[in-house]
């Protein structure tokens, strides 16, 4: 990590998790394989403030926690890599497992708790949504291809759609990072 710090992806610790290691990571992994179109990939981070207001759009008035779960739904990709989702597929629970316990540690290192099944069908939900816009806007996908796949999109809010657009990756990591602090820093309801 460039912060230092070794992460076992085995056995992640919290206390090896840095969300400066998260933004870097995120702003350089390519969603789509990078096969987008322009200068620039449409990375993770971008997907994962796609996500958050997507979900913030289906369920006005989300508590800061719910919001960060959203954002940080993708995190360990940060040292995983975007690993397509056939692939995924193929690779089964091993991947999973991974995945699972980078997620625990990442929830863990923040304070956040283990999601609700209504919020974890949220954040299915909004990827979901956010997976389709992707495609037919950025992938080369037509709506029903992308339907096919992803499901009928929900309605986008002004601020999701303002995020469906490749970032520098620079400008990625800042806004994802400026995301985190300003959800992480928010009083928390109990909602």
């Amino acid at each position: 990590m460039l912060s230092g710090r070794r992460l076992d992806l085995l056995d992640p610790s919290p206390d090896d998790i840095e969300i400066a290691d998260i933004a870097h990571g995120l702003a350089r992994v390519a969603r789509w394989n990078g096969q987008t179109a322009g200068p620039h990939v449409f990375s993770v981070a971008q997907h994962s403030l796609l996500v958050e207001a997507i979900g913030a759009g289906l369920v006005p008035g989300l508590a800061p926690a719910r919001r960060l779960e959203l954002l940080l739904h993708d995190a360990p990709e940060y040292v995983i890599g975007d690993i397509i989702s056939p692939f995924k597929a193929a690779i089964g629970d091993s991947y999973k497992a991974v995945e699972r316990r980078l997620l625990a540690a990442i929830r863990a290192r923040f304070g956040l708790p283990e999601p609700s099944p209504e919020e974890a069908r949220l954040v299915k939900r909004a990827d979901g949504i956010a997976a389709y816009w992707e495609a037919v806007r950025l992938a080369g996908f037509d709506r029903a291809e992308a339907a096919a796949v992803f499901g009928e999109p929900g309605p986008l809010t002004a601020e999701a759609e303002a995020l469906i657009e490749p970032w520098p990756t620079a400008l990625a990591q800042s806004r994802f990072l400026a995301r985190f602090l300003d959800r992480s820093q928010a009083p928390t309801p109990d909602t």
